[in-house]
Parts: structure tokens; sequence; C-alpha cells
């Protein structure tokens, strides 16, 4: 770092001297100003070393001062707060700002990683490919890890993030992207008609390429004037640090709103970040033009830059990137820069690719005392750390020139327009020679543009078409065309352009040249994609990685273009551009999701007793959509320890579990008998009124979609129960086939899940716990039998009484609306307590139905068959169901397809995992294995770990001892394939 070496000027910019600013890099404080970028406050603090490239870790400085930055991204902030590569050209400089640069270790200025550079012929285009593929299949698995940890440029946090994040959608008649010359015209013109406009600029301030003017020019005051009167018009909005960074169906444009620089304190609610889903009726696209580098030796070293970064940091922020400069350009605007800097004092040479060069530019440059050699270019660059000097003479030459002394190299290739958000809809650019460039190839209805942006450089013709674009988008808009005029400021030297593109060299020049200095991309790099058949332009972006950083290629594109197709011989629009999609620049997942994270990720639904779990030590866990009692704090502190107490509680006394989040769904009508019959694939057409029946139902893919139980209330009324997570899903399926397959069924159906309450009393002592609770009923076992129901009213509310179980015990499943669900559940509790009845969780409720052997949502993953199940004996024979044809595709039956298994550990120090792979003793341990485990549980009953899975060939290698193999954790674990019933096989504590 550069300490004491301040490159600011004693007076000019946009900065507040009155407002000093404080900011730590790397732990070291430096003062900057408010209007500072980062970027700029540490260029005039002297830093030219701001970090370390990808690949090589070559020493990197500042090249641009926009967001098509490549090299000055450094890490903000700390803890939760620490974002990596972010551009500091794009960071406003605020009060306690720490940063710190990235990609260097054990630090930037000593790198012990650049020698990285010394195996530069190694890591050439296609080097992972060629060289991570071997010696053998399994071998990309060892060398992932280290690739991984030495990948990126700088390290993210895994603390959470504190800040709050929004999205919001918003409205206008037209929207104008890019608030420079061209887009201040187009929103004036738009703003007159009346139109509802809204003018978004990614920059902390309007004026796009105006804010580069020197403090004289006859730009600052017009620039002053049409802010002055778009803040005047009511229907004018304008939003500063906004990008627009994504193009969409019906004009809808994604924004980002950064509020960074207001410090914003999540605490009272504010956003750090704001994505804006914004529809209008016409878009103007004013989004001006990227100055593009000149490709040479050694083209990467701190200090050299964009001619327009260069005469950015002078005019704006009072900084003067060097003392002596050469200035490299194949084009008219260079000039201007190399007047600007040669005006402030810095002794400028201009290298001029051109051989003829206008009279007017000649004398301009003698009148600054500017040395211009026509016909030169730079063919190296010396120095290290930072520029020491640069090679002059003829392009293509490496063994000519001469080295001239400088510590500031400005470079200007031309100006791409900034045709991303153009080409989002689909339409492609198209390129034109007089200008060099791509330029947008159309505009979809409603849509406009003005400007750099449809290659129009000079400053008159841009404020005319941008007003121009205005009229006609308000107009669109339904607005009319209102008052156009908008004046033009008479600046020197704005209005011209000229270009005579000289492409990269493909000499052999000395020293690495820089295509994308981002991600390390050489000349040769493009030239071996070439020789190795990855001649498409998508393939030579993908092989080498072009294009692929956080800038997106914004400086390199073209210049890889031009070297593809000069390979090809072709032309450039032959050789065609990549595809370019949104985002336009980098957008944080928080800000896309907004408030929607945790509990807000989706609507959180509660069960009805969703208070009284919280209010008696009930310890919460999302379920799907749902929050259920995990466990209870009367059984222990974790839940590790606490299922396996309430396991017991059920397995030798009585517990009351909420399962209101069972789907509920109410089956009326004179067919009713019939639909379920067609249904489900066992017989519901003769079920008993007061009598219930475990059903399970199939997609017409023949594999099942759901089960649970449906018990008949009457010769028209059934009340259907489904699993929690398929609730929503079998609603949609039984409304689907009514309105489709059997409209001429009279039968209506209706979702109650979120209308009553309910709760399962299981185990020995349960019906005891019932006949306590509801003493004026008779619910013995002559009375209610196993799967028979019982409807009455308690404390003037329906009740509704179902012997069913999913535990395997003796259990009763008791349903009630929701608003009496606290008041029946205490009764119950209040009632059962001489019989120690306490609640028990999902937790326990889960491990209880593994012991039991009954399938779960885990094993219904809509991949399994009636058959894999264990489930098939039960479908009907003779009658027809949804999904019966093709339940019997061959490959359903196959002998060796998986089936449900039980599995006992046989290794009592070890554990099973869910998710396991499956391989029987003999096999060989590798690939998906045999089968995998869906389910498991430690089994207080037999004293292991215990679960199910799916095995191929199934129960057919019942006793066969198999090895769990569980690569997350490199485990195997010894175990047997045993029946899934693990409790109770003969249903004895289920009919007690």
């Amino acid at each position: 770092m550069m300490k004491g070496s301040s490159h600011r000027l004693p007076q000019g910019g946009r900065i507040d001297r009155s407002r000093p600013l404080s900011f730590t890099l790397d732990g070291e404080r430096i003062t900057g100003f408010a209007g500072d970028t980062l970027a700029s406050a540490m260029l005039a603090h002297g830093v030219a070393l701001v970090g370390r490239s990808f690949k090589y870790h070559r020493p990197r400085g500042l090249m641009a001062a926009g967001i098509e930055e490549p090299n000055g991204l450094l890490t903000l902030g700390e803890g939760g707060r620490r974002e990596p590569n972010i551009p500091s050209t794009m960071t406003d400089l605020v009060e306690g700002l720490v940063a710190r640069r990235q990609n260097g270790w054990p630090s930037i200025e000593f790198d012990l990683r650049a020698v990285n550079s010394l195996a530069a012929p190694l890591l050439t285009a296609g080097f992972y490919y060629k060289t991570f593929m071997g010696p053998r299949r399994g071998s990309w698995m060892v060398y992932e890890p280290h690739i991984r940890k030495a990948a990126g440029l700088g390290e993210g946090s895994y603390v959470p993030d504190p800040d709050r994040y929004e999205t919001r959608h918003d409205f206008a008649d037209v929207l104008v992207v890019g608030a420079g010359p061209a887009g201040l015209a187009a929103a004036l013109a738009a703003g007159r008609s009346g139109a509802r406009v809204l003018l978004v600029e990614q920059d902390s301030e309007i004026g796009g390429s105006l804010l580069s003017e020197p403090a004289e020019s006859a730009g600052a005051p017009w620039l002053a004037q049409r802010k002055a009167e778009l803040e005047a018009l009511p229907n004018v909005r304008i939003l500063t640090r906004t990008t627009a960074f994504g193009l969409y169906d019906g004009n809808t444009v994604a924004l980002l709103e950064r509020r960074d620089h207001l410090s914003p304190d999540p605490k009272k609610g504010e956003a750090r970040q704001v994505t804006v889903t914004l529809r209008a009726r016409a878009i103007v696209f004013a989004t001006g033009a990227i100055e593009r580098p000149l490709v040479f030796a050694n083209n990467d070293r701190p200090g050299v830059m964009l001619a327009s970064a260069a005469r950015s940091y002078l005019n704006r922020y009072a900084v003067a990137a060097g003392r002596r400069a050469i200035v490299a350009t194949n084009n008219d605007s260079a000039y201007r820069a190399a007047f600007d800097l040669a005006a402030n004092g810095l002794a400028v040479t201009i290298a001029d690719l051109r051989g003829e060069i206008d009279e007017s530019l000649q004398a301009a440059a003698a009148k600054h005392g500017i040395e211009l050699r026509a016909g030169t270019g730079i063919l190296d660059v010396a120095g290290g750390k930072t520029v020491t000097g640069a090679r002059l003479g003829p392009v293509g030459r490496a063994d000519a020139g001469e080295l001239r002394s400088c510590d500031l190299v400005c470079v200007s290739g031309g100006w791409s327009p900034s045709v991303h958000l153009t080409s989002h809809g689909g339409i492609k650019p198209v390129y034109r020679d007089e200008i060099a460039a791509f330029v947008p190839g159309g505009f979809a209805k409603g849509q406009f543009g003005a400007g750099a942006v449809l290659g129009s450089f000079g400053l008159a013709v841009a404020i005319r078409e941008g007003a121009e674009a205005g009229a006609q988008a308000a107009d669109h808009a339904g607005h009319g065309t209102g008052a156009r005029a908008v004046p033009s400021p008479a600046i020197e030297g704005a209005d011209r352009y000229a270009v005579a593109p000289q492409w990269p060299s493909l000499s052999a020049a000395k020293g690495k040249a820089f295509v994308d200095f981002q991600n390390d991309v050489t000349v040769k790099d493009i030239v071996q994609a070439h020789q190795e058949g990855y001649q498409s332009v998508e393939h030579l972006k993908r092989y080498t990685t072009l294009g692929m950083g956080t800038d997106q290629g914004k400086t390199a594109n073209i210049n890889a273009l031009a070297i593809m197709a000069g390979l090809r011989d072709v032309s450039i629009p032959e050789a065609g551009t990549t595809t370019f999609r949104p985002p336009y620049s980098p957008v944080a997942l928080g800000a896309i999701a907004g408030r929607s994270v945790g509990h807000h990720f989706r609507p959180v639904r509660l069960s009805p007793l969703h208070d009284w779990h919280l209010a008696n030590g009930g310890a919460m866990t999302p379920a799907g959509p749902w929050l259920r009692a995990w466990y209870y704090d009367w059984a222990g502190k974790d839940a590790a320890a606490a299922y396996v107490k309430e396991m017991d509680l059920v397995r030798h006394g009585v517990g009351i579990a909420d399962v209101s989040t069972l789907g509920k769904i109410d089956v009326q009508g004179p067919d009713a008998a019939e639909f379920l019959n067609r249904l489900y694939v066992n017989g519901f057409a003769k079920l008993p009124v007061g009598k219930a029946r475990y059903g399970v139902m199939l997609n017409d893919d023949g594999l099942v979609l759901d089960d649970g139980t449906t018990t008949r209330l009457s010769d028209t009324r059934f009340f259907m129960t489904t699993t929690t997570a398929q609730a929503g899903e079998v609603m949609s399926w039984v409304e689907f086939l009514l309105q489709t397959a059997w409209p001429e069924l009279k039968v209506h159906v209706a979702s109650l899940t979120d209308e009553w309450a309910a709760m399962a009393v299981s185990g020995p002592k349960a019906r005891q716990a019932l006949a306590l609770a509801f003493p004026g009923q008779d619910v013995g076992d002559n009375r209610l039998p196993y799967m028979g129901a019982l409807e009455f009213t308690h404390d003037g509310a329906p009740v509704r009484l179902i012997r069913l179980s999913f535990s395997g015990e003796l259990a009763y499943e008791v349903y009630t609306p929701a608003d009496n669900g606290i008041a029946l559940w205490e009764h119950i509790l209040k009632a059962g307590q001489p019989l120690g009845i306490k609640p028990y969780g999902l937790e326990a409720l889960a491990s209880l139905r593994i012991e039991k052997g009954h399938v779960a949502g885990l094993e219904l993953d809509h991949r399994t068959s009636l058959d894999d199940l264990g489930l098939g004996r039960m479908a009907g024979k003779e009658k027809d169901y949804v999904g019966k044809a093709l339940r019997f595709r061959p490959l359903l039956q196959a002998p060796e397809r998986w089936s449900l298994v039980g599995i006992e550990c046989l290794e009592p120090d070890k554990r099973l995992r869910g998710g396991s792979i499956l391989f029987l003793k003999e096999d060989k341990i590798e690939g998906h294995g045999r089968g995998y485990i869906t389910s498991v549980t430690w089994s207080n009953e037999l004293n292991k770990y215990i679960a199910l899975g799916l095995f191929s060939g199934g129960l057919r290698h019942e006793g066969a001892e198999i090895l769990c193999a569980y690569p997350v954790k490199n485990e195997q674990v010894r175990a047997r394939i045993v029946s899934p019933h693990f409790i109770d096989p003969k249903g004895e504590r289920l009919y007690a």
C-alpha cells in the first residue's frame, strides 16, 4: 500500500470537502470525503494495488470507475454483514466503512500464491477438464474439495445476515433506464406530457457522462437546470443507486435499489436493499455505453485503466491517478481525457493506433503540450505492483518500440453500447461497422432507445434522441407527445466520435495479454480454445470462463469476439455474441428473497392448539407449511432425549398428540360411496355407517399418491383424512376428478382441514382416559371396536371419536371444531391426569409409527407402488380404480424392484442414518447400491436403532446382513433385513 502519497487535487471535483469521512482498508484508517466512492478514496490515498487476480494472483489495480470494474472487488463489512466481491467503484464512501482487499495470502502485498504465474502453461483453457478427470473414475471426488477451497476471490460469512431486505411492486407509465443526457431528455419529454415517469440510475447521482466533465464546462449548469425541472414535476420520480437488472415479458423490469449509504437499521425495519418488480406501459432505454480496453502484453498492471475512468476520477473526484500518463487509443474520445489530464499538470503522451489523425485533434494536443504519436500502440507495460513504463511502437512488432517512463496508462479501444437489458427479451443485437460495436437489434412494442445505447455517441444527438424517445413513450402510454424540445449544452469535443479499430494482435509478444481481467483469460487461451474446437462463442465462453465473472465480461466480450472471428476468418457479426441474461449485475440473494426468509418464506399454518403448545413447553418445528409440536419439556430439554421418553409414555401408559394438521375433506352426495370406491384401491361402496376404513389412492401412473382413513357418517356423507404432506394435493386431485373424469357423479367435496382440531389419544390406557373424559359415552370394545366411529356433543360442541391407530397401540382420534380445540384438549388432559396422561410430539409420533411399520411421507414419495409398500393385497381385484391399468406395468412388478423392508442395526455402538445407501454384505461399496433408508429411529422396545427402507428384492432377503453406507460422514454400519413390523405384528395391542 502506498502510504502518504496523496493523489487528491487541491480543488475541484464533485466531492464535499467540508464532510471528511474515515474508513478502514485492511485495518488501516484512511480518510476520504462525502461524494467519494470507495475506489476514488483509495486512489486518492495512493492505493494502486486493489487485489490479486483470480487464477494467477497477479497484482491488479483499478481499471474502471463504474459497474464494469473487473478488478477492484473488495470484501465489505464484518461478521454477518461481511460480503465479498463488491465493486469498490459502486460503493459510496460512508463513515466507518470496513473494507478488505481479496485473494492474497498471507497478504495482498506479499502473496505467495503468485507462484501460480510460474505454472501458467498448466493453467490454460480447459485446465480442470484435462487435469482432474483421472486417473480413475472417482478421482474428481478427491480433487474437488481442494479446487473449491482455492477457487473464488473473497470469502463470505457463515454468520446470519442481520440486515433486512424488501421486495415491492411498482408501476409507471414510462420507465426511463439511465439518467445520462439522453435519459434526462427522455424523462423531461415524457414528464411534460403528464405521464407518470420513473427515472432510474445505478449511480449515486444523475447526469451520466456529464458528471465527468470539468467543473467549468457548460455541462454543469445544464445538468442543474434539467435536474431542477425534473424535481419540479410532480409526476416524475427519480431513483438513484438503482440498477435495472432484468427485463421480462409485458414490459416488466426488475430493479435493485441500494440503500447501504444510509446505514439502515434493521431493528427499525429499515431495508438495506429493495428489489422492485416494475410494470411499465413504455420503456426508454438510455443505458449508455462502456469503454473497452486495448489488448497488449501485461495490460493488467496496476496503473493501466480506461481513459474514461481516469477522466472520471480526475473531474468528478478530484483524483489524479498518476503523474506521467500515456493515453493509448484508436478513437477520438480518449483525447478529451488526455486534454483534461494535461490541464491538471500531468505529463501526457498520446499513442494513437490510427495513422491519420484529424488536424483539429493534432492542434488541440499541441495546445495542451501533449506529445502525439500516430500509428503507435502500446506493446508492453513494465512494472510490478505499479506501472513504471510502457513500450511504444508499431503494433505487431514485439522486438521494436521504445520504453517510455510513466505511472499511468490510459486505454480506449472504443465504446460498446450497453445492450444487455435490450437483449433480455430475446432480440439479438446487430453489429455496426462504422462504430465497431453491437447495438440493439430492435425493440418490443412499447420500448424505445436513445443515445449511446443506439451507437449515438455525440452529446447533441443523444439529447435529441432522448427527447424523441420520451415523447414517443408517453404517447404510447396514452399521454400525447408533450413538449419535446430539450436544449443541448455546448461542450467542446462532446459531439465528435470516430473509431478505427485494430483488434488484438496474435503476435508472439512477451508477457500475458489479458482479454478478461476478472477471470484471467488471455489471448493465448482463446487461441487454444479455437485449436481445440471450441469455436462457437457460447463454447468459448464456457471453455475459457470468459465473461463468467461478476462483471459478466462487460469490458472483455467484444475483444474476445474479434479474436475468435479473426481465428475463424469470419466477420465479427458472423462470429455472433453470447446470450445476455438477467441479472445485468450481481444481486444479493437476500434482496431477491426480501422478507421471505425463515418463517416468512411462505405462509405458516398453525394448529388450533398452537398457543397451548407454546404456553406448555412445546418446542415447535416446521413440518411442511405447518409449525408442529416437536417435543415437550416435561420429557427433556432436547429432542434426542425427549422423544424417547414420550415413546415410553405411549407404549406403557397414555399420551395425547396434536394431529390437527391431517388433511380433512368432507365428501357428500348420493354418489359419494361410488366416488370413493373409484378413488381408493380398496372397496368403499359397502362401508357401513359408523365405520372407518384405511385406504390408499394412486396417481394415473399407478404410483401411490396418499393414504389415510375415511369414515362413513351417513349413507351420503363421508369424512376423509389425508396425510399432512399431501392434504393440498389430494384436495386438488379429487376436485380434478369430479370436474373432468366423472362429472356425472353427484358429489360435493369441501376442505375441513382448518375447521377441525384433531388429537390422537394413544396407549394401553387410552380407553380408560376417554371413559373418564366422556363418562356419558360407551367407548368399550363392543360399542367402539377397531375402526369404529362415534359422533356426540360434549359441552355443547360436536365431537367425532374414531378408533384407529398410527402408533400400533390402542388409540383413538378425537375431532372437534377448531374453536373448541384447546378446551377439549385440556379437558382430556385433566380427566386423564390420574392415568399419567401427557402430551407427546411429532418426533415421538414418527418414531412410534416406524416401530409399527406404518408408511408415511418419506415412503410415499410418488415413486413407490402398492406392491413396493407391501399393500398390494388390499387392492380390489374386481373393481376399477384410478391407476389400476398402469399399476401392472412390467417394471413395477419386476422381482428385483425395491420394496419395503425393516432394518435393524447390528452394531450397538453405532447408529443408522436416514438416506444411507444399502448394500448386501458381499457387495462392492460404490454407486447407488440396492436401496436406501427412508426412516430411522431408536427403538425403546428393541433397545437398538431400527429403520424402514426400500431394498431391491425386498423381503426375499429377510435375514440377510447388509451394509448401510453414509458417504456424507464416511460411515458404514452393519445391519440386518427384517420385517417392517417391528412390534405387535399380529395386532394384539391394536385390537385390545
